[in-house]
Formats: C-alpha cells, structure tokens, sequence
C-alpha cells in the first residue's frame, strides 16, 4: 500500500494552492471580457476622482480621458492575462515534477513565482498603492477596489513564502 508521506504533501498542497490561484486567475479574466463595462466603469470612476470626498483638492491627480481609461484598463487585463498563464504554467510544471527530485522540484517553481510576482504588482501596486494612494480610491463610497485587492493580497503574499520556501525533501 503507498502511503503518502509529508513531503508528498506538502508538494501536492503547493500545486493545488497554485491551481486555485490559476482559477482565480482565470475567472478574473473571464470576468473582463464577458462584463468589460462593469469593470470598465470602476476603472473610469477611480481614475477620474468622480466620487472621492475631497475630489476637488486632488483634482489635479485625476485622469478624465475615456481613452486613458480603456488604455489602462486594457493594461490591467494583459497583466492579468500574464499573471494568470504563468500560474497556470506554474501549476502545470508543479504537478508535472510532484515526484522528482527536491531540486528539480524546487526549480519548477520559477513560473508560479513570476505569475505570484505579477499578481502582487497588480492588486498591491496598482490597486492599493496607486488606486488608494494617489486616486483616492478609498475615499468613494461607490468605486472602491481596496478591500478586494487588500483580500486578494493576504491570499497571494503567503501564497508566493509557502511556494517559494524549500521545505520539501
């Protein structure tokens, strides 16, 4: 009978955790594409400063341009693409080495690291960081990401520590 050890575990719980990033992934980017106008208008909203208590203070900091708006947004949607194919890569390459070496399970983890990275620029940097800090996200009642990106955050950043750690044998 095999028994399932520790380590196998552990490599198993990396993997799976991966994929339901990648689902995540993949179900933000379906939601995109099927719903751009929802989505698209959160993005306007924040960047015009439409909504922000103090919205005639920070005035300057705001971007009007609908044109801008598409570009960004169009921005935020390949990086989710980037961000959800190395995941998806990752897991792929997670799974495929689950009964290798250490090492060479250690090294299969590269693609997962990068997608993780990726996912962390754009829910911490652009939505917490940029959205809260220079377009007042934070401030509109409405048109506010922070606590969705800050809960996909406390998800992603152990996330990429557990995957990244090389606890396996």
């Amino acid at each position: 009978m095999n028994h399932l050890t520790s380590d196998q575990t552990i490599r198993i719980s990396k993997a799976t955790l991966m994929l339901l990033i990648s689902f995540f992934g993949f179900l933000m980017l379906f939601s995109n594409f099927t719903d751009y106008p929802t989505n698209y208008e959160y993005i306007a909203h924040i960047l015009s400063m439409d909504t922000t208590r103090e919205g005639e203070k920070y005035s300057y900091r705001a971007i009007t341009s609908p044109m801008a708006h598409h570009r960004i947004y169009w921005l935020i949607i390949t990086l989710e693409v980037l961000f959800t194919a190395f995941c998806m890569t990752g897991t792929y390459q997670l799974f495929k080495n689950i009964n290798t070496s250490a090492k060479k399970f250690h090294e299969a983890k590269k693609y997962a690291l990068i997608g993780l990275l990726i996912a962390v620029f754009i829910y911490y940097v652009c939505f917490q960081v940029v959205g809260v800090e220079w377009f007042n996200m934070d401030e509109s009642q409405q048109w506010n990401y922070k606590d969705w990106a800050r809960h996909i955050v406390d998800f992603i950043m152990p996330l990429m520590i557990y995957v990244a750690i090389r606890i396996e044998r």
